[in-house]
């Protein structure tokens, strides 16, 4: 899988996140860690099941202000520790294709200057579904969400 991104397709964020590598892809890994940050608030994730490995399966639920909840699930591709972590909604699980294929994630952790360059790629299937989640609020949600990681994993 390459990272070379098409501007027809992904919807691409980078920050230079002031936080070790390693504990960023720890909040990553960890459901407890994860439920702390990966919803933009006041949105929450009250529910995260998580198999990181390739073929591993995910869970996910986040929570509305108003209390729609907003269940996920995926498979991971590919895990590298501290490096990346490669994942879709095309699987629910166990190579179970989903009722609507949206999207490949695609999160890098990469040292630069003492700190870590994060990147979040997000490789849709179609440029209607690439056009849907930027109408979505991608940079904005997935911008606060990159936010909440750094203020987290600086606390490891």
């Amino acid at each position: 899988m390459t990272d070379d991104t098409d501007p027809n397709r992904d919807l691409v964020l980078t920050r230079l996140l002031d936080a070790p590598r390693a504990a960023l892809y720890h909040c990553w890994t960890e459901p407890e860690l994860l439920k702390r940050f990966f919803a933009p608030l006041p949105y929450t994730t009250p529910h995260a099941e998580l198999d990181v490995r390739p073929g591993g399966s995910n869970r996910i639920t986040m929570r509305s202000p108003e209390g729609e909840d907003m269940p996920m699930s995926g498979v991971y591709l590919d895990a590298v520790p501290n490096e990346k972590i490669v994942f879709t909604d095309a699987f629910t699980e166990a190579w179970k294709p989903s009722e609507k294929p949206f999207f490949v994630g695609i999160l890098t952790f990469a040292d630069e200057g003492g700190k870590t360059r994060y990147t979040a790629i997000a490789r849709h299937w179609t440029a209607e579904d690439k056009a849907a989640h930027e109408a979505m609020g991608f940079h904005q949600g997935w911008g606060q969400v990159a936010d909440q990681l750094e203020a987290l994993a600086k606390t490891l």
